[in-house]
């Protein structure tokens, strides 16, 4: 994963800061000395009056990685913007924005109807929305000696992974893994589940693989905490690959762009099974259709299918969203979450976040319809 530790350093402790003290205003942030920027293409936003002020973003840490790039390649054209995104959770994240103290949350999960309806006392008018912004397989991760060390994948079905995640296969050589997996020689090593311990986006979408794909051996209600008792948790995306990272036998989940050396397991798809990728993920992505229970307006939300027989396809992946207003109490606010938004879900924007976190660009169908949901925010 590409990191920027200066970056992150500068921006959580300025953004503890400013998130003190911008909480009691409770206007989703006061900027200064901005300017509106309403259109909806990269071309047209570097050519606006630049962007000056302080703005603050949290939640999904899958999103880091990317928000690093993206704050990179915004103030490239509005240097003197200056904004800060603490990698808190999706949780976390759309908690802080539902208090008015950041301008936009990043969130692994789309918005539930209670965080909807209380976004109308946050937001000058109507209520938020969630656009998809970073497309991106989870990687499940492990480290095994003599397997990971080596460079080498091991062949799981969903069936397989959620046994394990549930503590019904409890050692490397099961013969579940192996009968799955006959030209490797597994040891008899116990298996360690590492899982978030903290409200996490990433969790749900992990575990709503196995409610689609594998329900008979998946029987836990999804949410965005972990539902079992099996295994250590950890904070964070980086808690969990560093954990992994900490013993042999180990296996948790991540967003791809944090596996760094660990070994990565290939996902059963059809009569296939399928390695981790960004082409395999935007696959998967485009064998998806809107979710049409996401009631309100402006709300882009994919209901993936994690039952794709799609070619190439790797079916455990997160689509992650930005959440904003369609109108802030402080409209310099505005101006800088509709440059912001328009930049990120530019084809520029997107291919820096692929070069940052290796996610996969927005399919263009995706890009449309983010583009006349940040063209409706008010900036007058």
């Amino acid at each position: 994963m590409r990191k920027n530790v200066l970056f992150r350093s500068i921006a959580a402790i300025s953004g503890i800061a400013m998130l003190a003290s911008l909480a009691a205003c409770g206007d989703n942030t006061t900027a200064s000395n901005g300017n509106n920027s309403s259109n909806t293409s990269t071309e047209s936003t570097t050519k606006a009056e630049p962007i000056s002020g302080n703005f603050n973003g949290a939640g999904a840490s899958s999103q880091q990685a990317a928000v690093e790039a993206w704050v990179a390649g915004f103030q490239g054209t509005n240097p003197d913007a200056k904004i800060a995104y603490d990698p808190s959770g999706s949780g976390a994240g759309v908690k802080t924005f539902l208090t008015g103290a950041t301008a936009w949350a990043g969130s692994d999960k789309a918005l539930s109807e209670d965080d909807v309806k209380k976004s109308e006392s946050v937001c000058a008018s109507g209520a938020a929305f969630d656009i998809p912004v970073y497309i991106s397989p989870i990687a499940v991760i492990f480290n095994l000696k003599g397997i990971s060390d080596a460079g080498k994948h091991i062949n799981m079905d969903a069936a397989t992974i959620a046994k394990i995640f549930d503590g019904k296969i409890t050692k490397w050589n099961d013969p579940a893994i192996a009968d799955q997996n006959k030209d490797l020689s597994l040891p008899d090593t116990a298996i360690t589940v590492v899982h978030r311990s903290d409200k996490s986006g990433t969790t749900q979408n992990f575990v709503s693989y196995f409610k689609d794909a594998a329900p008979d051996a998946w029987s836990y209600d999804l949410s965005e905490n972990w539902p079992n008792e099996v295994g250590q948790g950890a904070k964070g995306t980086s808690g969990v690959v560093n954990t992994v990272k900490q013993a042999d036998g180990t296996i948790g989940y991540a967003d791809f762009s944090a596996v760094g050396d660990l070994g990565t397991v290939a996902v059963k798809v059809g009569d296939k099974y399928n390695e981790i990728s960004a082409d395999g993920g935007s696959k998967v992505i485009d064998d998806s259709e809107l979710d049409s229970s996401a009631t309100g307006d402006n709300r882009v939300v994919v209901k993936i299918n994690h039952q794709t027989t799609t070619e190439g396809a790797y079916p455990i992946v997160l689509v992650s969203y930005m959440i904003a207003c369609p109108e802030y109490k402080d409209t310099k606010t505005a101006e800088f979450v509709k440059a912001w938004l328009t930049y990120v879900t530019s084809s520029e924007g997107q291919q820096a976040a692929a070069s940052a976190a290796g996610s996969a660009p927005l399919p263009d169908s995706l890009a449309q319809k983010d583009a006349a949901s940040i063209e409706a925010i008010k900036t007058k």
